[in-house]
């Protein structure tokens, strides 16, 4: 995969200015906003159950996180992926806690038995979680002890059963449709001692779906917000970082693109 189909999707975003309309939580909500911002796509973060199918329907792309989890945003979520479906509107479920969590488990295993989203998203717990019911970790932070190899292989797996492309975040981050696997390399760990860097991830993820329905699409996300993070390491402290992550979100040339970009693509059929 050559840099410039990443810099050519990002160029589509800056080009169209879509509209990307999120139902998230309170804790990430203004980093995933500016976030959206950044990249060249307008953020809507209305979630409100009379509303959200009359603003999903102006929609370019929707993006749904079931973190910090609230009975409205439970309906609401349903309501928007139902009108995005009707609409040939694209969008990506982010399941985040379903490994820690019965009460989000099940909603979201109810939710793809009723809906066929563009893209899946999780940490690598998260998608380990979607594929074995008896999977549980601690908290909403991927389990170290899963491996990529094995997430992969879980990752393919999923991406056939429900039809849809899986992106499973972690040190290495991985994306497959069920036929190719992209394993990205790019970031840092001080991404990860930032609130929100998962929510914005599937952020920029749905900016890139709005023009481009391919896997490469969400390559082009973890790409983005990798390299950027390696951008913006500073010995300074946590809002230093996220200050500088924000200004190289906004400003990233190709040519950063063409020179970090760490990649590996295979065939599903070598896992």
């Amino acid at each position: 995969m050559k840099p410039a189909l990443i810099n050519d999707i990002r160029k589509k975003v800056m080009d169209k200015n879509p509209l990307i309309h999120c139902i998230t939580n309170p804790i990430s909500i203004n980093q995933c906003a500016n976030g959206v911002l950044a990249v060249g796509a307008r953020p809507m973060m209305a979630e409100h159950p009379r509303e959200v199918s009359e603003i999903t329907q102006t929609a370019d792309a929707l993006v749904l996180n079931i973190a910090n989890i609230t009975d409205v945003r439970m309906q609401s979520v349903r309501i928007s992926a139902q009108t995005a479906r009707d609409n040939n509107i694209p969008f990506i479920v982010d399941a985040v806690g379903v490994s820690c969590s019965t009460l989000r488990r099940k909603y979201m295993y109810d939710f793809l038995k009723d809906f066929t989203p563009a893209a899946i998203k999780g940490n690598y717990s998260e998608i380990y979680a979607l594929y074995d019911e008896k999977y549980v970790s601690a908290g909403v932070d991927a389990d170290e002890a899963l491996k990529p190899e094995n997430v992969s292989r879980t990752a393919v797996k999923l991406a056939q059963k429900y039809n849809t492309m899986i992106l499973a975040s972690g040190k290495t981050d991985i994306v497959t449709d069920g036929k190719t696997v992209v394993y990205i390399n790019n970031g840092v760990p001080q991404l990860a001692k930032i609130t929100g860097t998962g929510c914005l991830l599937g952020m920029l993820c749905g900016c890139y779906l709005s023009v481009d329905q391919s896997i490469y699409s969400l390559v082009t996300g973890c790409a983005v917000l990798g390299i950027c993070g390696q951008l913006s390491r500073t010995e300074k402290g946590n809002g230093t970082f996220f200050v500088n992550l924000m200004d190289n979100l906004s400003t990233l040339p190709d040519k950063q693109i063409e020179n970090l970009l760490n990649i590996e693509v295979n065939s599903s059929e070598k896992l």
